[in-house]
């Protein structure tokens, strides 16, 4: 039997043996690459293009864009939700948001839920966390993909102001319970809220505060600190940065449980000593955070009233705003 022409065969197989591997790994790559990003895949990088940022040129030149602490404070022009949207979807980053339905406060949660779903965190893993003393009357929301609703039954209190000061509680023991395992950031609003326009992962940080609109322009005098000494919120004349809403704030879970613990623990200190602050849970938040300053501090544009304040130039975006309610009836 003549083998003269095998070697020959072998060697030619041999030769195109590498080119057959190198082709099907890069198809191979190719089609994977565009399956992840068509599918979201929380490893596909897309290259955004986007304009240089130019460092003689600042985006705002009419509000402080930057604390002394170095904390951005976060306006309409100050960032690329491009950009941080692809970073927080690299990450596969969730975002749990709080929301307090009690007693008459839950005929506010339709709309706040509507309005999350077309504006807050929209493109990102969110779950609704909503506490309330009716769970019956929690309305059905048509959810995105991605997202879901977690309902947590509380007890309700005879006193508004009860209500409130008990949220602190209510929220540190849910973040050491479950919430820092669900969840990357944690977002505490109200319910008698509604969002009106673009809220996202701009607002996220180790932990934010939030500019109260009625104080933005104020000087510290004028803050209505608790003034006090008794009291474990207390804040002196010559104190204080800015004037932080109680009703948005948040960060990251852990950060969020140090600062709803400290929060609660002072309530009970005062309380035990019959003291209650002037603004409730609001009034140990912004002592909390004149001695733990927030990472980030977001503009009055995500905490507004429109009715008490009209629309100012300054505010290029509304994006979290106050509904009208008649506050007598909702609180008794």
């Amino acid at each position: 039997m003549n083998l003269r022409g095998r070697p020959k065969c072998n060697f030619l197989h041999l030769g195109i043996l590498p080119f057959v591997v190198f082709v099907l790994v890069f198809f191979g790559y190719l089609f994977l690459s565009f399956r992840s990003q068509n599918l979201g895949h929380p490893g596909a990088v897309t290259r955004n293009v986007y304009l240089q940022p130019r460092v003689l040129k600042p985006t705002r030149e009419d509000v402080l864009v930057l604390t002394p602490w170095l904390a951005p404070i976060i306006w309409e022009g100050t960032f690329n939700i491009d950009i941080l949207n692809e970073q927080f979807r690299i990450r596969n980053t969730t975002i749990g948001l709080t929301v307090f339905a009690i007693k008459k406060y839950v005929v506010f949660l339709k709309r706040f839920l509507e309005t999350a779903e077309q504006h807050f965190m929209v493109g990102h893993k969110v779950i609704y966390y909503v506490f309330t003393d009716h769970p019956a009357d929690v309305p059905q929301v048509i959810l995105g993909a991605g997202r879901q609703l977690v309902v947590l039954t509380v007890r309700n209190y005879t006193r508004w102001q009860d209500v409130s000061m008990h949220r602190m509680e209510m929220i540190s023991y849910f973040s050491e319970q479950r919430f820092l395992r669900e969840v990357d950031y944690l977002v505490c609003a109200d319910v008698d809220m509604k969002f009106s326009d673009h809220v996202g992962v701009e607002i996220l940080s180790t932990f934010f505060g939030t500019l109260h609109p009625g104080f933005y322009s104020k000087s510290r005098e004028a803050f209505t600190y608790e003034r006090r000494p008794q009291s474990q919120a207390y804040i002196p004349w010559d104190k204080g940065d800015f004037y932080y809403g109680g009703a948005f704030f948040g960060g990251s879970v852990l950060e969020v449980y140090h600062t709803t613990k400290a929060c609660h623990e002072a309530m009970v200190e005062d309380k035990a000593n019959g003291i209650e602050p002037v603004w409730h849970d609001e009034s140990y938040l912004n002592k909390y955070l004149l001695y733990h300053k927030p990472t980030k501090v977001l503009s009055p544009e995500y905490l507004w009233d429109q009715h008490m304040l009209g629309w100012p130039p300054i505010m290029k975006k509304l994006r979290y705003v106050a509904v009208y309610k008649d506050h007598q009836a909702i609180r008794n």
